[in-house]
């Protein structure tokens, strides 16, 4: 019965018994009303709380506990953690994708540790499986460094990395710095902890900084796009146009 567990019911449970609590002390610990019974066998999902509060605790990594990462632990201040420091939660207490439009870019860098900032921030649910089971953030590209691929203005959504060795080379990343926040594609340098900072636009040249410059990554893996009138209606289809009505709706608020 329990290969047919999820891997985050798996894990849930692992660090339980790792560090030797009862299903209710443990419920009790994390905030869960009832015991961890439920969670554990897999008929309840671990809720963005839970995971907030097994980071405070054991410093575990979210990405571990849905097999996205092999560091099980959240890394010490001896190597920089580039992790987001605020995520925000929905009414069903999942995480939602907070939107970073051009003008709030700017304060971005400057906010990072502060939840009241965030929640002046727009925030929307995706009905995508692709879209679960981690951290997402929607950025608003600025300037014309990324084109052809990305234009002025348009939206990438990005996954939170939890360490530099997650690093995919030649993806395109989110770099939040501490004065500003880029688009960019990404090479890892073997030497000295760098990593490399490649525009499209052959006009800008790349630029290496160190990981300790990095305050957060995130790794771009869609483009928000709202031309899906044409395509053939179902009932996900439906979903999703109602979702993506409902960010055009909160982008003109912040425009």
């Amino acid at each position: 019965m329990s290969s047919e567990l999820s891997i985050d019911a798996k894990r849930f449970k692992l660090i339980r018994e790792e560090f030797r609590y009862t299903q209710q002390a443990f419920a009790d610990l994390l905030g869960i009303p009832s015991s961890t019974a439920d969670i554990e066998r897999g008929k309840t999902k671990i809720a963005g709380f839970v995971l907030v509060a097994l980071m405070k605790h054991f410093q575990i990594n979210p990405l571990w506990i849905f097999g996205e990462s092999q560091e099980k632990f959240i890394k010490k201040s001896s190597e920089h953690s580039i992790l987001p420091k605020v995520i925000t939660l929905n009414s069903q207490n999942t995480e939602n994708i907070l939107l970073v439009n051009e003008k709030a870019a700017a304060g971005y860098p400057h906010n990072l540790q502060d939840p009241q900032w965030y929640e002046r921030l727009p925030a929307f649910d995706l009905p995508l499986p692709q879209f679960r089971n981690a951290s997402y953030r929607g950025f608003q590209v600025e300037g014309d460094s990324m084109l052809p691929n990305i234009k002025p203005g348009e939206w990438v959504i990005g996954r939170a990395m939890s360490s530099f060795s997650d690093l995919i080379n030649n993806r395109v990343y989110v770099v939040v710095l501490s004065d500003s926040v880029l688009v960019k594609k990404v090479e890892k340098l073997t030497e000295k902890n760098k990593i490399k900072l490649i525009s499209f636009n052959e006009g800008y040249l790349p630029v290496e900084i160190h990981f300790s410059e990095v305050q957060e990554l995130w790794l771009v893996n869609s483009k928000l796009s709202f031309g899906i009138d044409e395509m053939v209606e179902s009932n996900l289809l439906r979903e999703l146009k109602a979702s993506m009505k409902e960010l055009e709706n909160q982008l003109k608020k912040i425009n």
